[in-house]
C-alpha cells in the first residue's frame, strides 16, 4: 500500500471510532493487532487482538458515560508503514472534564492496523483521569 492509502486507513479508523462502528473497526484491524496505552490507568497496558482492543475502546466509552469524543487534527506519514495521528480528545468522568491533545502512531501492513502506540502530553494526568 502507498503512504496515502495508509493515511486513509487511519482516517477510516477515526471515523469508525467516532461512529461506534464496531464492524468497520474490526475490518481495519489485523488479527494480531496490539494497542499500547502508557501509564497506570484502568485502560493502560498492551491490548492484544481485535477483541481486546475493542474492549478497551468500550471501556473508555463506558467510563466516560458515552461522553468521549476524538477529533482528528492531523495525519503524518513516514512514507512507509507508519502514520501518526494527532487528535483532540474530550471526556467527562465523575463530574470532571478533560480536554487533551494526543497522538497515536499506527503501523499498517497490507491495509490492516497491526500496532497502535498512544502518546500523551501528560501521562500522569491521563492515568488519574481514567483510574
Amino acid at each position: 500500500m502507498t503512504d496515502h492509502e495508509n493515511v486513509e486507513v487511519v482516517r477510516r479508523q477515526y471515523a469508525a471510532f467516532e461512529a461506534g462502528d464496531v464492524d468497520a473497526l474490526i475490518g481495519l484491524f489485523s488479527p494480531d493487532i496490539v494497542h499500547h496505552v502508557p501509564g497506570s490507568a484502568a485502560v493502560s497496558g498492551d491490548h492484544r487482538g481485535p477483541e481486546a482492543v475493542l474492549a478497551m475502546y468500550g471501556k473508555l466509552v463506558e467510563m466516560s458515560e458515552g461522553s468521549i469524543s476524538v477529533v482528528l487534527e492531523d495525519l503524518l506519514s513516514d512514507g512507509g508503514h507508519r502514520v501518526i495521528a494527532v487528535h483532540r480528545a474530550t471526556a467527562e468522568r465523575h463530574g470532571q472534564n478533560v480536554t487533551t491533545r494526543e497522538a497515536l502512531m499506527f503501523t499498517i501492513v497490507d491495509g490492516k492496523v497491526v500496532e497502535v502506540q498512544d502518546f500523551f502530553t501528560d501521562i500522569a494526568a491521563m492515568s488519574r483521569f481514567w483510574s
